[in-house]
C-alpha cells in the first residue's frame, strides 16, 4: 500500500511539473507574441521575422537554403568571390568581368550578416588597397569600377550606393567584432564619413549626400550630385548611421531616412508601386544618355529596401503596406510565375529594352522574383505566401537560353532569403 501511494505520489509530482512547463511555456508564448505585435520594427523588440518559418518550412530547410545560396555565391564552381595574393579577396560582377563597389560592399554586409569575418576583412583590405583613394579631391571615396585581369581601375569615379553599404557594413563589424582584430571597423567607417563630409565640390566633387536636398545623390561627382536614383535610398541605412557612426550628425542622418520614406511616396507609382531606374530629387524620371526611363535592374532592389525599412524600425508602415499591396497586385496580374522585369512605372511595356550579358530581351528574373517576395514580410493578403513559395521552388542556374547573373541576380537572391529568414539584422553595438 505505501508503494502505491509512493507511486501514486510520484506521478501527482510528474503531472504538477508538467503543468508548470505547459504555463511557463504559454507564459512565454504569450510574452514573445506581445512583443512581436507591439507595432515597432526589430530594433526595438529584437524579433525578426521569419516568413518562410511561417510559410511552412522548416528551421532546418531554411538553413540549408541560405547556406546553399552563400555557398553557390562564395565558394562554388560559379562563384562570383575570389581570394587573391596573401589576404585580400574581391567579388566581381562575372558578366561585365569587373570588380564594382557595389558588389564588394554587398559582399561585406553578407559577411558581415552571417559572420564570416575572413571573408568580410580580404574585401575590405582589397577595397582599401585598390578602390580607396588616398589622395585630392576623391580622398576617403572608391572607384567603382576595377578590372581583376589588368588590376587597374576602370573609372576612378565614385557609385554613392557603395558608400552607403560601405559604411553600414563597417559600423556592423564594428558592433559585431570590435576594433581589436586586426581592422578598426569603426575607425575605418569615420575616415569615409569624415573624408565625405570635407567636400565642397571642389574638383566637382560632393558629399554623397546632396545636403540641401538630403537625399542621397547618384554620384557625388559634378551634375551627378543634382539627381538620385530610388534604389539607394535606404532610409534604415540612415538610421543605422545616426544610432552608431557618432560623428557630430546624428540628426542629418535622421533627417536623410525621413526623407528617403517621403521620397519613396513620390517616386513609386500609386497604382503599380513601380520606380523609375533614376530619378530627379522630385520623384520624377530623370533620363540619362545610357539610361532609358523605365522600372528596370537598380529598380529591382527597391521593394527589398522598402521591406528592410518596414521590419527593421517600422516607422512608416502604413504607407509601406499599401505600396506592398500595389506591387504584389500588380505581378499577380502579370503572373506570379511569368511576370518580366522591365516595365514603364505605370505597367506598360517599355519601348526600349536594357540589354544585359549580351542578351536583349525581357525575361522572369530571379532578381526581381526575390525583392518582390520579400514584400510579404510587409504584407501578405491571402496567408498563401505564393510569392515565397515562388521563390522558394526557384533556383539561381543559366537560363534556357544561357544567361546567367549569379552576380546580379544571385546578390539579390541571397539577401532576400536572409530578409525572409530572418537573418538580415541590425548588428547592435554590445554596449547599446
Amino acid at each position: 500500500m505505501m508503494k502505491v501511494n509512493y507511486l501514486r505520489k510520484i506521478r501527482n509530482n510528474q503531472k504538477a511539473g508538467l503543468c508548470l512547463l505547459c504555463s511557463f511555456v504559454l507564459f512565454a508564448n504569450f510574452l514573445f507574441a506581445q512583443k512581436s505585435n507591439t507595432g515597432k520594427g526589430a530594433f526595438y523588440t529584437g524579433v525578426y521575422p521569419n516568413v518562410f518559418r511561417q510559410a511552412g518550412y522548416s528551421q532546418a530547410d531554411i538553413d540549408a537554403k541560405v547556406n546553399k545560396a552563400y555557398t553557390d555565391l562564395f565558394e562554388g564552381p560559379n562563384k562570383i568571390y575570389f581570394e587573391v595574393e596573401d589576404s585580400l579577396g574581391y567579388v566581381s560582377d562575372i558578366k561585365n568581368k569587373d570588380v564594382r563597389t557595389e558588389g564588394m560592399s554587398y559582399g561585406m554586409m553578407v559577411a558581415v550578416q552571417l559572420n564570416k569575418k575572413d571573408v568580410f576583412d580580404r574585401i575590405w583590405r582589397f577595397s582599401k588597397k585598390y578602390l580607396q583613394h588616398k589622395e585630392g579631391p576623391r580622398e576617403g571615396y572608391f572607384a567603382w569600377s576595377f578590372n581583376p585581369q589588368t588590376m587597374k581601375q576602370n573609372s576612378p569615379g565614385t557609385a554613392s550606393d557603395g558608400e552607403l553599404y560601405y559604411v553600414t557594413a563597417l559600423l556592423f563589424a564594428s558592433n559585431r567584432w570590435g576594433n581589436k582584430t586586426g581592422i578598426n571597423y569603426y575607425g575605418e567607417a569615420r575616415h569615409i564619413l569624415d573624408a565625405m563630409w570635407k567636400k565642397d565640390g571642389t574638383g566637382g566633387i560632393h558629399n554623397i549626400i546632396n545636403t540641401e536636398h538630403k537625399q542621397i545623390s547618384f554620384t557625388p561627382e559634378y551634375n551627378n550630385y543634382k539627381w538620385t536614383d530610388p534604389s539607394y535610398h535606404l532610409p534604415a541605412f540612415f538610421e543605422v548611421w545616426a544610432m552608431y557612426a557618432k560623428d557630430g550628425h546624428e540628426q542629418f542622418y535622421k533627417d536623410c531616412a525621413d526623407t528617403s520614406r517621403a521620397y519613396l511616396h513620390r517616386a513609386c507609382h500609386p497604382v503599380t508601386g513601380l520606380n523609375y531606374d533614376y530619378a530627379e530629387f522630385s520623384g520624377e524620371a530623370h533620363i540619362a544618355p545610357w539610361m532609358p526611363a523605365g522600372f528596370r535592374y537598380d529598380s529591382w532592389r527597391v521593394p527589398m529596401n522598402i521591406a528592410m525599412d518596414y521590419y527593421w524600425f517600422g516607422k512608416d508602415k502604413e504607407w509601406q503596406r499599401d505600396y506592398a499591396k500595389r506591387l504584389q497586385t500588380f505581378f499577380r496580374s502579370k503572373g506570379i510565375d511569368t511576370f518580366e522585369d522591365q516595365f514603364n512605372p505605370d505597367g506598360s511595356r517599355p519601348d526600349s529594352i536594357l540589354q544585359a550579358g549580351g542578351f536583349k530581351k525581357l525575361r522572369h528574373s530571379l532578381g526581381l522574383v526575390s525583392t518582390v517576395a520579400s514584400t510579404e514580410i510587409i504584407y501578405n493578403s491571402n496567408k498563401k505566401f505564393d510569392f515565397v513559395h515562388a521563390l522558394w521552388n526557384n533556383k539561381l542556374a543559366p537560363y534556357e537560353d544561357g544567361y546567367f547573373d549569379p552576380y546580379y541576380d544571385g546578390l539579390l537572391y541571397l539577401f532576400s532569403l536572409m530578409h525572409l529568414s530572418g537573418k538580415y539584422q541590425i548588428i547592435q553595438s554590445q554596449t547599446h
